[in-house]
């Protein structure tokens, strides 16, 4: 009996799963800091976006674990957003500046820019205040879904999720590795300046949201 009572409740996991996968999907296809540096690193290995999957795992199960354990609220304090915005603007406007600046020798030369995949994982992870604002909002809401399956819900949610962010960044990883032979040198060192801007001005934006934290608390 007790048996019979459950099926509805693992059912309904999968309706759960899939809005896990769809939610996940939406974040990590936004064009962002993670997206650009798996851009610049794919040139040299087809195996980058696996690699800053990983390094982007180092971050977020820590982070998905802290809020399980209620520390959702803390990431939305105002002086943590403060620091993550001015901290993580300012270490993304480097990510770019340093892409910019590497461009000719990635292009020209065969080089590779001055951090590997895993560290770029890590750094467009945690310098992200949006990423730390998506887990403790939305994030924190399908962590509490989650537990509407006890235990197993929770544990699958962590690989599920994950996944997503594994098959889309080895997907433009492969995709830009495989195909760059086909474009011409100044499609490239647009695709570059691109990726590079797209960097500046996430990390511009972090700072100006910071400033803005700042305005509010002196007034």
């Amino acid at each position: 009996m007790k048996c019979m009572l459950e099926l509805p409740k693992v059912a309904f996991m999968f309706p759960f799963l899939l809005s896990v996968v769809i939610i996940s999907l939406s974040g990590v296809m936004m064009p962002g800091p993670m997206f650009a540096v798996t851009v610049a690193k794919s040139y040299k290995s087809q195996f980058a976006g696996m690699q800053i999957a990983l390094g982007h795992a180092v971050v977020e199960i820590p982070l998905i674990l802290l809020i399980y354990f209620g520390l959702a609220q803390f990431f939305q304090l105002e002086l943590v957003r403060l620091v993550l915005n001015l901290v993580g603007g300012a270490m993304i406007i480097w990510l770019g500046v340093d892409m910019f600046r590497a461009r000719a020798g990635v292009i020209e030369k065969g080089k590779d820019l001055a951090y590997n995949a895993v560290v770029a994982g890590v750094v467009t992870s945690l310098f992200n205040p949006f990423f730390i604002l998506w887990w403790a909002t939305i994030g924190s809401m399908l962590i509490m879904n989650s537990l509407n399956f006890g235990l197993t819900g929770f544990i699958l949610f962590i690989p599920v999720h994950w996944l997503c962010d594994l098959i889309w960044l080895s997907f433009i990883s492969i995709l830009i590795y495989r195909t760059q032979s086909l474009w011409g040198r100044k499609f490239h060192e647009w695709l570059f300046i691109i990726c590079s801007l797209l960097l500046i001005g996430f990390g511009v934006w972090f700072l100006y949201l910071g400033l803005q934290l700042v305005v509010q608390a002196l007034g």
